[in-house]
């Protein structure tokens, strides 16, 4: 699989004539596994890596990003978004952080979630709910639309490819945001479920300390996709798998049948482009 993925890229990265590709790299698994097989296909120096962090990222996201860089021996460049954003009015939208601990911010942002959230993240997936929840999506998606949005400024600036790191699962289900992480010229991983980057990660010799890091978006605190998703991978990749190849369900958790169930059908949302006659 790893050769075929490698195959992938040098194909279309030559057939659709790119000098090269850029990628976003977050410091989870994704864009670590995403960047290695570019290394491992284009070589290092075809190969740049954004950091895109803004407000409410993670402290440790820079130094995750930089420590996958430096493992990837890539050149990168690292760019806040944050005036970007305040320019737009986007963390008008939220209390100001500054003073506040990480700890609190992710209560705060945790406690949104689950007061203003009715259904989850069908809530999400179907953008409704009180002004207060539409705002906090408005809010985080926007992020997303920033970092697609400076990723192609300095792709097209050198006639290279944006390279996406979405993976199935969180395509199947939706979990990506329109126009933002979707927006991309090829996506090598995006026919893995999670639970296979996390396998491909083992055998391409991810280093262990991105292997472990809970996966999160990044956008608001103290909320990783397990959180927002209301599933552990492993459940959901196992449940995804069993329908997609339409396998007994009985043995699994009836409740977590129904959510991904539930998910699959309400996906429709997430994936509407534009409409016309």
């Amino acid at each position: 699989m790893i050769k075929k993925i490698e195959g992938f890229i040098r194909e279309n990265i030559a057939a659709y004539k790119y000098g090269g590709a850029i990628i976003g790299i977050s410091g989870g698994i994704d864009s670590a596994v995403a960047g290695k097989l570019l290394v491992e296909a284009l070589g290092k120096d075809k190969v740049y890596g954004l950091l895109l962090p803004e407000r409410d990222s993670s402290p440790q996201t820079i130094k995750d990003s930089e420590f996958v860089c430096n493992y990837l021996n890539i050149d990168y460049k690292l760019i806040k978004i944050t005036p970007m954003l305040r320019e737009l009015g986007v963390y008008r939208l939220k209390p100001p952080s500054f003073w506040a601990p990480r700890a609190l911010q992710n209560r705060y942002a945790r406690g949104v979630w689950e007061k203003e959230a009715k259904r989850g993240y069908l809530s999400d997936l179907n953008t409704e709910g009180s002004i207060k929840f539409l705002e906090s999506l408005a809010y985080y998606r926007t992020k997303h639309r920033i970092r697609m949005c400076t990723l192609y400024f300095e792709a097209e600036k050198r006639g290279w490819a944006v390279v996406g790191t979405t993976n199935k699962t969180e395509y199947r289900t939706g979990f990506y945001i329109k126009w933002g992480d979707d927006a991309t010229d090829i996506e090598p991983i995006q026919h893995l479920y999670k639970t296979q980057v996390y396998e491909i990660a083992k055998e391409l010799g991810i280093p262990e300390i991105i292997i472990n890091k809970k996966p999160s978006p990044d956008i608001a605190p103290g909320i990783t996709d397990e959180y927002a998703l209301g599933l552990e991978y492993n459940d959901l990749d196992r449940i995804l798998m069993k329908i997609e190849k339409n396998e007994d369900l009985s043995l699994e958790n009836n409740a977590q049948v129904k959510k991904v169930i539930e998910i699959l059908a309400n996906v429709k949302y997430r994936n509407v482009r534009n409409l016309h006659l």
